[in-house]
């Protein structure tokens, strides 16, 4: 299901990036007490009452005739227009400023839910200061200060009543939805019209021409499936077009709705930092992946180049050693043959479960080749295992010291789980618990 999403807008200097940071729980903008700190959106992930969902921090809107101010604008009109909701940050003790009533303008046109943050409202004595933000005319103003994380309870709870009722795709739970993501340029919309053997989406050279992501369905040997091709992702600084930064948001979306996700790369230009970074969303949002080298016809190659080019995928992605690796070429359609009938078999990994009975023997065996580590003096002890979780499959380890798990043995289990039961392609969660005495 995907997430709401909620954009964070305003006026440079205003705290937009304190309470962006509040509300997803890290330090992930740079807080900095100059305007237009914040260069370009962030993403990340917050969750209130339960509710999970997505938040966009933007750089200031401002109307004045700079190339930065202007780029700032553009960047926060597109994550107003992807938000389900919007959160209108001002400053309570400068009042209302002729750029608060240009962005207050801007989110009229936006047509969506707009909850109004009055920030550095730090004590109750200064709520005398929200009266004059009632007349922006958004509504009831909510004191909040980012820098103590004061009232940010009752503008979520404002936030949260305007979320859209939980829906899911009109998909049946039998079909395999995959999305496909990448740098722009790397052959993703190429991969999709050749795996359908029909030109369904937009193809050109030019990097980001595809701007939406497009859901395409289909059936193959009996199974649904639904591809979505979606614009490719770039680094930030080389980005010389705002909707190519907007579509790294569209991105993750995608990423939420598939089942499995196909990281292309292209073997022209090799791995670069982005691809590590644009595979760890997918990584870390569990979903089962696939490594699609595209582009294969292009390259010169040898009896060596391809053990040579997987090696270094190896090398490079390091978290992603459970994903197979395709080397295929939309354009003569090189093995294109084995990238469905891959998806279905890590799909189906990713939906695998393990009996209890069999996956404590599996444990107990596992510490009795290989024991428990120590520390202290105290030994890590395993009472019992149990799966609590599928897409991805997640194992709840019951556990005398949880701290007493650490990585290298965390990892030895995983192995070990790997090398027993068919988990290819799929990412594996290990969480371990105090056993109640």
């Amino acid at each position: 299901m995907t997430k709401p999403v909620v954009a964070i807008v305003g006026r440079p200097n205003v705290g937009k990036s304190t309470i962006f940071n509040r509300i997803v729980g890290e330090r992930v903008a740079i807080v900095e007490d100059m305007p237009g700190v914040t260069r370009d959106r962030l993403y990340s992930h917050g969750e209130w009452l339960d509710r999970d969902f997505n938040v966009i921090d933007t750089g200031g809107i401002e109307l004045a005739d700079e190339p930065l101010l202007n780029q700032m604008r553009e960047q926060a009109e597109l994550a107003i227009e992807e938000a389900d909701v919007i959160v209108f940050i001002v400053n309570g003790r400068e009042g209302i400023t002729s750029a608060d009533q240009e962005v207050a303008k801007i989110l009229f046109r936006s047509k969506k839910p707009v909850v109004l943050g009055v920030n550095k409202v730090d004590n109750p004595d200064m709520h005398d200061l929200l009266y004059e933000f009632y007349s922006l005319g958004i509504g009831n103003p909510y004191p909040i200060s980012g820098s103590h994380g004061l009232g940010l309870g009752d503008l979520l709870d404002e936030v949260l009543k305007h979320f859209p009722e939980k829906a899911d795709d009109d998909y049946d739970p039998d079909t395999i939805r995959i999305s496909l993501i990448g740098r722009p340029n790397v052959g993703k919309s190429s991969l999709v019209n050749a795996m359908l053997g029909e030109d369904r989406v937009i193809v050109s050279n030019i990097p980001g021409t595809t701007r939406d992501a497009i859901d395409t369905s289909f059936t193959r040997d009996d199974q649904d499936y639904v591809l979505i091709d979606t614009a490719g992702m770039r680094k930030r600084g080389k980005v010389y077009e705002s909707t190519e930064k907007y579509s790294v948001l569209r991105s993750l979306k995608a990423i939420e709705r598939s089942n499995v996700v196909l990281v292309v790369i292209n073997a022209e230009e090799g791995i670069i930092e982005q691809d590590k970074k644009i595979a760890g969303y997918a990584h870390e949002a569990g979903r089962a992946i696939i490594i699609v080298v595209n582009k294969w016809d292009a390259i010169e190659r040898d009896d060596k180049t391809m053990q040579r080019f997987e090696q270094k995928i190896r090398d490079e992605f390091l978290f992603l050693s459970y994903a197979p690796i395709l080397f295929t070429s939309a354009k003569t359609k090189q093995r294109l043959q084995h990238v469905l009938p891959t998806v279905k078999r890590v799909s189906q990994n990713h939906n695998l479960r393990v009996p209890t009975n069999v996956l404590n023997d599996l444990i107990m065996d596992a510490v009795a080749m290989n024991p428990t580590p120590t520390d202290k003096g105290k030994r890590l002890r395993i009472n019992y295992v149990t799966q609590v979780a599928v897409e991805p499959p997640a194992f709840v380890f019951f556990v005398n010291e949880p701290e007493l798990l650490h990585f290298s043995y965390e990892r030895f289990l995983e192995n070990r789980l790997r090398a027993t039961f068919e988990f290819e392609g799929t990412p594996i969660k290990i969480i371990a618990r105090k056993k109640n005495d």
